[in-house]
């Protein structure tokens, strides 16, 4: 970097020599060990950290005067790969969905209190009001598929999303009570996927699971969608679920092994070549639906 650009913030490039002195070998540091590894004196290096912590890249470690990078740091550069490559390759994989089991399908990510749904398929909804569309958000603590990826989530982070946001009861059936909906997150993570019936919107049964990234950290979620009259709860649950975790796991599988790969599609297609179960009842002569998701 040349130092007499002026077109260069240099407490920017301070704040991400903060950032590179942690490492796999150093994954913990003091303000001083900080410093050192920056060529930064001891008072520019503490108002550099208290930045990044409250701003969420770093975290002070418990019980010490060390600090930690944060899991946001992820969100820099995976997050946005991450959706885009998630976008194109769910795309299909929801048409699936739409096909053969729901009248919707969703690909949702957090953001804030909200889920927002950056992917989706679905059936002739013109006629419904219940119509969603790429970039429309839902509250977490009405939508199965914003609870399926906060439920892999501490319970003291679950309950900062719920609270964060306004609770408004949207049908009879909707839960508010953030002790209950702790309840419920901690039943979606013991089970592996959410469940919603009629929660967000009268009329509609929801089912989503979670999509896996590298390092094990929930990163989105597929959901598939339902109206009450295409089926019996009972066959919506049979039937949709282990086909949401089909899509889910195939998805959480082309994420990891495109970490190494210019083309993340290819991870798709070494994924189905490998597999040993095709699947054969992925198509059947159920015909899609009218409506959007909850």
């Amino acid at each position: 970097m040349s130092d007499d650009s002026k077109s260069v913030v240099h407490s920017v490039a301070k704040a991400f020599a903060v950032l590179r002195a942690f490492g796999p070998d150093l994954p913990e540091l003091t303000v001083s060990e900080i410093g050192a590894r920056t060529d930064l004196d001891r008072g520019t290096s503490f108002r550099l950290l208290n930045t990044l912590v409250s701003l969420g890249y770093v975290a002070p470690v418990p019980g010490s005067r060390r600090y930690r990078l944060a899991l946001k740091c992820l969100e820099l550069g995976y997050t946005p790969l991450a959706c885009d490559d998630l976008k194109r390759l769910s795309r299909p994989l929801l048409a699936e969905l739409v096909a053969d089991v729901a009248d919707a399908a969703s690909l949702g990510m957090l953001d804030g209190s909200d889920v927002v749904y950056v992917e989706r398929v679905q059936g002739d909804v013109a006629r419904s009001h219940l119509d969603r569309r790429v970039g429309s958000r839902t509250g977490i603590y009405a939508a199965a598929l914003g609870q399926a990826i906060l439920a892999f989530e501490p319970p003291d982070v679950q309950r900062a999303v719920l609270e964060s946001g306004e609770r408004t009861k949207l049908s009879e059936r909707t839960i508010t009570d953030i002790d209950l909906l702790l309840v419920r997150l901690a039943e979606t993570r013991k089970k592996g996927w959410a469940f919603s019936d009629g929660e967000n919107a009268y009329g509609l049964r929801t089912v989503a699971a979670p999509i896996f990234g590298r390092d094990g950290r929930v990163v989105a979620a597929v959901s598939a969608t339902a109206r009450v009259e295409r089926c019996s709860l009972e066959a919506f649950v049979a039937n949709g679920v282990p086909r949401v975790l089909a899509v889910t796991s195939e998805l959480s599988q082309a994420v990891r092994l495109s970490a190494g790969q210019r083309d993340p599609r290819l991870a798709v297609e070494k994924i189905r070549a490998v597999s040993t179960d095709p699947t054969p009842a992925r198509r059947n002569t159920t015909a899609p639906g009218q409506r959007g998701e909850n």
